[in-house]
């Protein structure tokens, strides 16, 4: 269900954007949050450019910019087709069993699997799938993800069901370097950011630019209901006002 409601469309300067109002922290500071609708970015788009279109017209001093790691991704290049994963004798047996989940394509994508397999090491899934099977009765969740390590998260795609066919074909994968990557938009920009791996379960924090105002928490507790949504809603970038 898309988070994109008619009530909450605003247009400012040429840009829509979505009001996604004002949420509470733990701490009680207030924050409003506004999601501009991009276009839809495609492999090696500047991420500069995207801030510049659709931010700046928006911003405020004391803003702070959430930027969507898989659209960080698809600036940065940092993307696998199948024809470059190519699953492999485990990988093609090992998805069969695995369990699905709401968030989006998990392991029992093949492509995917074998992805992990490549970043994380065969010995090392082998030993992440056994101690998820053993677990599983227990109903202890995210083993599988624990033992292989945070960035396995963060590969995203082969979504076969997605409206857009690009993400049919490529994966993303959140970049190692994310606190150079907010710096440089940060100096390049003016606007404060945080790169954000988030869904409806969880909110990743991957990075944030030097001298970033808020706290972790806060920058969480800011995005806790996923502002951004998980859809085709297009807005990758929410932009934070603290009240």
């Amino acid at each position: 269900m898309s988070r994109n409601l008619e009530e909450q469309r605003r247009v400012l300067d040429g840009v829509t954007y979505y009001d996604r109002g004002t949420i509470v922290g733990k701490d009680g500071r207030k924050y409003d949050r506004f999601a501009p609708k991009t276009h839809f970015v495609k492999v090696g788009e500047s991420q500069v450019s995207l801030v510049e279109s659709y931010v700046l017209p928006l911003y405020k001093e004391g803003d702070v910019l959430s930027f969507g790691a898989k659209v960080m991704a698809m600036c940065t290049k940092n993307v696998v087709t199948r024809e470059e994963a190519k699953p492999g004798l485990f990988a093609n047996l090992m998805w069969r069993f695995a369990a699905r989940n709401s968030t989006g394509i998990g392991m029992h994508e093949p492509y995917k699997l074998q992805l992990v397999i490549n970043s994380c090491g065969l010995p090392r899934v082998l030993l992440a799938a056994f101690l998820s099977a053993v677990t599983k009765p227990f109903k202890i969740k995210g083993v599988f993800y624990r033992v292989c390590g945070k960035g396995v998260a963060g590969i995203d795609g082969f979504y076969e069901d997605s409206q857009f066919e690009l993400y049919h074909d490529i994966a993303l994968v959140n970049n190692e370097n994310a606190d150079e990557l907010c710096d440089e938009l940060y100096e390049k920009t003016g606007v404060p950011v945080v790169l954000m791996d988030a869904n409806d379960f969880d909110q990743n924090m991957l990075g944030k630019s030097d001298g970033f105002p808020l706290t972790d928490e806060q920058i969480k507790d800011a995005l806790r209901d996923n502002p951004s949504g998980q859809g085709d809603e297009l807005t990758p970038l929410i932009l934070v006002r603290p009240l």
